[in-house]
């Protein structure tokens, strides 16, 4: 069995090489150690064959040929994955970066998506329009991956997950073959990478709902790490009676530097990040049991939807060394508090965080 590409015979690979638009990149090439790094700098895996696609028919011979030869497959998309499930050692990575492309159809609020797509990418073609998909906190988050794995975001309590949002993809199957899936096509494919796992196929397109979303009234929001258990406490009534227009997302943490003022710097905090879709001149008095709570520091007002997404991509960089947990929890009551002020009180390091997303209104 053929299950390293280093045992595929030289002619096999260049008959493949001759088949395919984009680039085939092997261990022995200059671009070869870029060209593996991924979001997450833990993960260290060495391919033994990437194959930057550039269309889906080369995302069909390389699946062929992985099969063909019996290979190892990983696929990657964005590149954020925290697992670093986009790679694989000795095997082939089918990687779609070269996939991208944004159409937004203003007749029904559609946008049709590449594969290898940013959510930035995205944000910045539909923001034009007036249009956004709910999807995720940082802009370098791949499409794909955020999508297929339901997909959280500051839209999530008035429009849904991601995920809830997918009408169509175009996929590749393990045979090569092309399909289309939607409620009318393919329909038992198109329920099952809307939550039924994985390894169901590659998606080299995917087409979402957007909804009319131009500019937002949001921002973060800190407290003391002493107050942790009074915010919390708040919060969790608060955010259960609040519009579905409105959301926001705890988080314990230390912050780093500028562009918070000085006196913040290095101090664990208790915050929350606020993004309010609904009316503008509702805002205001929205935010009021908000600012009633005296936060240290808030930094809220209207910007551009892109704007918020972007927000904090800084303090989440690419090439560091992540590892994430995550876990469900039904409700914020004392001990979920005392948790979070006992190790949002020890936090060693900026880089070191707890979130919570509600998962409420349109999501629940």
């Amino acid at each position: 069995m053929k299950t390293l590409v280093k045992d595929v015979e030289t002619s096999v690979i260049e008959k493949f090489a001759s088949q395919v638009r984009g680039t085939i990149i092997l261990p022995t090439d200059k671009t070869y150690n870029d060209s593996r790094e991924v979001f997450n700098a833990m993960i260290d895996k060495h391919p033994g064959m990437i194959v930057n696609c550039v269309d889906v028919a080369d995302v069909m011979h390389a699946v062929n040929f992985g099969r063909e030869n019996e290979l190892l497959i990983a696929i990657r998309g964005g590149g954020h994955n925290g697992g670093g499930l986009g790679l694989c050692d000795e095997g082939l990575v089918i990687d779609l970066s070269g996939i991208k492309f944004v159409l937004v159809n203003q007749k029904n609020n559609t946008v049709k998506v590449g594969g290898g797509n940013l959510w930035g990418e995205v944000d910045h073609a539909t923001h034009p329009f007036g249009l956004a998909v709910p999807a995720g906190i940082i802009s370098t988050t791949g499409v794909g991956g955020l999508t297929l794995g339901g997909g959280v975001g500051y839209l999530s309590r008035k429009y849904g997950l991601t995920i809830d949002n997918l009408l169509e993809a175009d996929m590749v199957l393990a045979d090569g073959s092309f399909v289309t899936v939607n409620e009318k096509e393919n329909v038992d494919l198109f329920w099952a990478i809307r939550g039924g796992g994985g390894n169901f196929g590659i998606v080299t397109s995917f087409t979402f709902q957007a909804h009319p979303v131009k500019n937002v009234y949001g921002g973060p929001t800190l407290w003391p790490i002493e107050q942790t258990n009074e915010i919390m406490a708040w919060y969790n009534k608060f955010i259960q009676d609040a519009p579905d227009e409105l959301n926001g997302f705890i988080a314990t943490m230390e912050i780093p530097g500028p562009p918070f003022p000085e006196a913040l710097h290095h101090k664990q905090f208790c915050g929350i990040a606020w993004c309010y879709v609904g009316d503008e001149k509702k805002a205001a008095e929205l935010f009021k049991p908000i600012m009633a709570l005296n936060p240290v520091f808030a930094h809220v007002g209207t910007m551009p939807y892109p704007a918020i997404q972007s927000m904090f991509d800084g303090l989440l960089p690419p090439g560091l060394q992540w590892y994430w947990r995550a876990d469900f929890f039904n409700d914020l009551g004392a001990d979920a508090s005392e948790k979070h002020l006992e190790f949002g009180s020890k936090i060693p390091t900026p880089l070191s965080q707890m979130h919570m997303y509600p998962i409420s209104g349109a999501a629940g």
